[in-house]
């Protein structure tokens, strides 16, 4: 395995994280238990999960995977071993039920103790807010809507102020964004910076893969610039970089068989792109998972790469991308088809 460290921090994670959205929906507890002793068996050692999780989210799911994790925690003692991450929900976009009282210090602070408890947990290492509570453009929108009716009033001091308080008591460690665009980062990002008291946010975990690389039109620059890491999220495209969508049959269990409005990944021109990289790692003699996860791995700007698998079989090749080496053949190639068909899938 190879390791970075969380900016500003001498948490020192590895740059594969393992995802756990499907805990819950698509594995069972006994599965989630089988991955977490793989992945910790082969290094990894950085966990991702939300209080949303599973996905799709559905009312009578709410929190199950932070409970498989807290059940394993118990069972293993192993939370010592594990730099684990979650996030509060947003409002809407299937966290109704949840709440609807936004990033509210109440909301802030009953999200981090219920979690604590779900996890069987002191303390959270990396606390992230899910996504944005204001009107802009995130999960999938391609561009800000300046039109859209909104209620939103501006209280990122307000929330950096609770988080700083939860700091404070030992219950997180550090804190982090989640599907930002770049005028909330520097939002957050100056915010502490004026207010020196207040926790700076420390990572971003935004969608990044062979088909969405709009991460590099803005936020490339405040990540390298501001030392705020990238933890990478879909870098399989739902699964759709492993090529498996391209039979005429799709996959039975497959995610986007079973929840076809997933369909981010799979317009008409992300499937043109998805064959062309296809080719490409079969003219190099590459798996196109391992391909489109060692292309993640590349970046400068990443500080972990969130891998998420629903069998075994995924999960180990997956963990094993961390040691494929793309040659300056298969980076130029990749190049090509990005600057034909760039960003099919925001």
């Amino acid at each position: 395995m190879k390791y970075t460290r969380i900016p500003h921090t001498d948490i020192r994670i590895s740059k594969i994280c393992l995802g756990t959205m499907t805990w819950g929906r698509q594995n069972t507890q006994d599965e989630a238990f089988e991955q977490m002793d793989y992945a910790l068996d082969q290094g990894v050692n950085f966990f991702d999960t939300a209080e949303l999780y599973p996905i799709p989210p559905k009312k009578e799911l709410y929190a199950v995977t932070e409970e498989f994790i807290g059940n394993w925690f118990k069972k293993t003692g192993n939370r010592d071993k594990v730099v684990l991450a979650s996030k509060i929900s947003g409002p809407g976009h299937g966290g109704k039920h949840i709440r609807s009282t936004g990033f509210s210090k109440e909301s802030i602070i009953g999200a981090v103790e219920g979690s604590l408890k779900r996890l069987q947990t002191d303390y959270i290492d990396l606390y992230q807010l899910h996504w944005p509570e204001r009107n802009t453009n995130y999960f999938g929108q391609r561009g800000f809507n300046a039109h859209a009716i909104e209620v939103w009033e501006d209280n990122i001091h307000q929330i950096l102020e609770t988080l700083r308080d939860l700091i404070a008591e030992g219950k997180i460690r550090h804190v982090g964004l989640s599907n930002e665009t770049p005028w909330g980062t520097m939002r957050y990002l100056e915010e502490s910076k004026v207010h020196q008291s207040l926790p700076r946010m420390l990572t971003i975990q935004n969608p990044y893969s062979l088909l969405n690389r709009l991460f590099e039109v803005g936020l490339s620059e405040i990540s390298t610039r501001e030392k705020i890491g990238l933890l990478a999220y879909s870098p399989m495209a739902f699964g759709v970089l492993s090529g498996k969508y391209l039979s005429e049959i799709p996959p039975r269990k497959a995610r986007i068989t079973l929840f076809p409005n997933y369909s981010r990944y799979s317009s008409d021109t992300a499937t043109q792109a998805t064959e062309q990289y296809a080719q490409l790692a079969k003219e190099h003699g590459l798996s196109m998972a391992q391909m489109a996860l060692a292309f993640v791995n590349t970046r400068p700007f990443l500080t972990s790469n969130i891998i998420g698998a629903t069998t075994m079989e995924q999960l180990k090749e997956n963990i094993e991308s961390i040691d494929v080496d793309l040659s300056d053949e298969v980076l130029e190639g990749i190049e090509a088809i990005h600057n034909a068909i760039p960003n099919p899938a925001p």
